[in-house]
Order: C-alpha cells, then structure tokens, then sequence
C-alpha cells in the first residue's frame, strides 16, 4: 500500500519533531552528568560510598511516582537505571565480578542491578567471584542463590559460610533457557552442554526430544554456547544473550520445565566497600546458624522467631562435614536487623547457637 503525499509530510514533521527532542534529551542528559561529576568530587573528598543502591531505588521510585505517560513504570525504571549507571560511571567505574563468560544470567543479572556502564570481571565460577571480590579485584559480586524448580545452589552457600563478605543486594530473575547450536536443526546432535541447574530444569523436554543426547555439565551456560559454536554436533541450553554473543541458531525457545522458572541473585562485597543497607520497610535478613546436636535443637532454634513474631521466608540445611550429623542451617527473615523485634529474635537466637552469622541484610528484590 503507497503512502499519500499528506501522510508523507505528517511523518516528516513528526520525524523532525523527534530528532528535536533527542538533541533536548541529550543536552539534558549531559547536563545531568555534570552535575554527577560533582557530586562524585563531594564522595571523593568526604571518602563516602560512591554507589548507593537504595538512592538509585529512591530516584527510581520518585520518578515513577511522577510518571504521566504513556511510557510503563517498568520501562521508566530500565531507562533511568541506565541513566544512573553511566553517570556513576563519570564519578569512579563499578568494578562487578560476574560468571563468565559473556552471556551468562549472571552477567543479565548484574546489568539489571548496577546498569551496563559497570565494568564486568568474568570468572570461571563461583568460587573465582567470590575470591575476587574478597580481593578488591572487583569491587561487587553477583553470584547465583536458588532456583525456584531446583531449590539452592549449595556451592554459593558453603562459600558464604567461609566468607568476608556479606550481601547488599538480590535480582530475582526470569530464567528462559534456549537450545542454541551452530546449525539450524535437531538433527545428529550428540552433545548438549549447560550448568548442571540448566540441564535439571530442562529434562523434560530433553527426555522427549533428545533422549540420546550426552548431557555434559559445564562451568556455565554461556561457556557450553561457547563451545557449542565450533562444534557442529553440540547443542547448549542458554539464554538469548549467549545466542547474539556465540552466533547461534535459537533451534528451541523457553524449554525449561516450569515456565515461571526464577533464579534469585545475591548482589555481594566487603563490608568495607559497603555497609548494611538502611532499612526501607521491605528488607531481607539472610543469617546461617548451627546448633548442638541434641534433642530438640532445633525447634529451640525456631522459637525466638515465634516468640518475636518475625517470620521465616527460607529455611535450608546443609551438612557441617564434620562426620557428627552436624548441620548449617541457612535462614531468610523477613525485616531488618534494626527493627526492634527483629534484632530482639536475633540476640536470643545466638545465645543458643553454636554457630552464628549474618550473611546480610538487604531491601527485597523486583522480580526482572
């Protein structure tokens, strides 16, 4: 269908109109970051944190609050963390050790929390986030927690347990897991690679249309797109992401068990580079406990959290390794330290703890 001469020069005139915008968006913007820059040259000299994640929620917030449209809340949030983010960017870069390589969830997942200004550190594992943020090579960490099909990832747990560091933050994240390959069909594959979470959350599907297939577990699912994009005959479970950054053909979308499939994110560092959050009204408290072994223990564990009225969101036990049938028990609360019964459960709680440790306190994710 042609378009009528009428309908070309209204185009025109809107086209115009948009391009005089955009030069007004980016003075604004430039603005803006001016004014960033300053405030950065104010943190350097009083020595204060340069990122404040619970101010970025407060612009964020206050600016949906005032939001007219059309745009969505959702998009304004994306908008403006990217706006914060590069503006941070000009006061000090944001050094983020993330699983690598590119492609991975974890990597979305830190672009979701600090803005995709900030400098990515890829590690090989968890074990190498943890170390690196530890060791001032990345100044923040993001780091896999739990799924909501195949329940916690223990290895980021164990590692928590021997830790400096505590968390900050968390990023609960929609996991869509794709069959990527270097050829466009289903035919002759021999290998499909992912995390050993990707290839429990994806046997359904595989069971049904490639039962022969090895399943081979790697380091992340972003390395099996890797590997699957100079290996004609393997296949890899990942996200988009992997697929635009490897080449690949997306052969399957979305073949995950459960369709709501989330991974919660723990955003983390030294205590040093960020303390506690304050609290805003919606926080988590992430502690890890163990109590002698001996009748009762454990329900004596629980009753200072009656008793207080503070509620157990998570409730995990992993093996101490000692050889005694000794246990860790991980525990999310919801409320923050500083709120009166909260700290009252807490206190009464470690007295009767072999074991205690705060693994952190931190506002409650946005689902992503």
């Amino acid at each position: 269908m042609s378009t009528s001469p009428v309908q070309s020069d209204a185009l025109a005139q809107l086209r115009v109109q948009i391009d005089r915008l955009d030069t007004q968006l980016l003075q604004l913007l430039n603005e803006r970051a001016g004014v960033a820059e300053a405030v950065g040259e104010l943190k350097r000299q009083e020595g204060t944190p340069f990122f404040r994640p619970d101010r970025v929620a407060q612009v964020i917030a206050k600016v949906q609050q005032t939001n007219p449209g059309p745009l969505q809340n959702q998009h304004v949030a994306a908008i403006w963390r990217e706006i914060m983010s590069a503006c941070l960017a000009l006061e000090v870069p944001q050094r983020v050790a993330v699983l690598g390589p590119e492609g991975t969830f974890c990597e979305q997942a830190a672009i979701e929390y600090f803005g995709s200004a900030a400098n990515l550190v890829y590690c090989n594992s968890f074990d190498e986030v943890f170390h690196a943020t530890a060791a001032g090579t990345a100044q923040f960490g993001v780091v896999g927690m739990e799924n909501s099909t195949e329940g916690v990832v223990t290895r980021s747990f164990d590692l928590f347990r021997q830790s400096p560091l505590h968390m900050i933050g968390e990023v609960s994240l929609l996991v869509r897991f794709n069959l990527l390959r270097q050829i466009n069909s289903l035919e002759d594959i021999e290998v499909v690679m992912g995390h050993p979470q990707a290839l429990m959350q994806c046997q359904k599907w595989l069971n049904e249309h490639l039962p022969h297939a090895e399943r081979r577990a790697v380091s992340s699912n972003a390395e099996g797109a890797r590997l699957a994009a100079v290996h004609p005959s393997w296949a890899a479970l990942a996200g988009e992401r992997a697929a635009a950054q490897f080449g690949l053909h997306i052969l399957a979308h979305a073949i995950q068990d459960e369709a709501y499939n989330r991974t919660r994110f723990a955003v983390i560092c030294l205590p040093q580079t960020m303390a506690t959050p304050a609290p805003t009204g919606r926080d988590c408290t992430s502690i890890v406990v163990s109590v002698p072994n001996r009748p009762g223990s454990v329900h004596d564990m629980l009753t200072p959290l009656k008793t207080h009225g503070v509620s157990m969101t998570r409730f995990e036990s992993r093996p101490a390794k000692s050889g005694q049938w000794e246990y860790f028990f991980y525990i999310d609360l919801s409320g923050h330290p500083s709120e009166p019964h909260v700290k009252a459960a807490l206190t009464d709680l470690q007295a009767i703890c072999a074991f205690y440790k705060v693994l952190g306190a931190y506002p409650l994710g946005q689902d992503v």
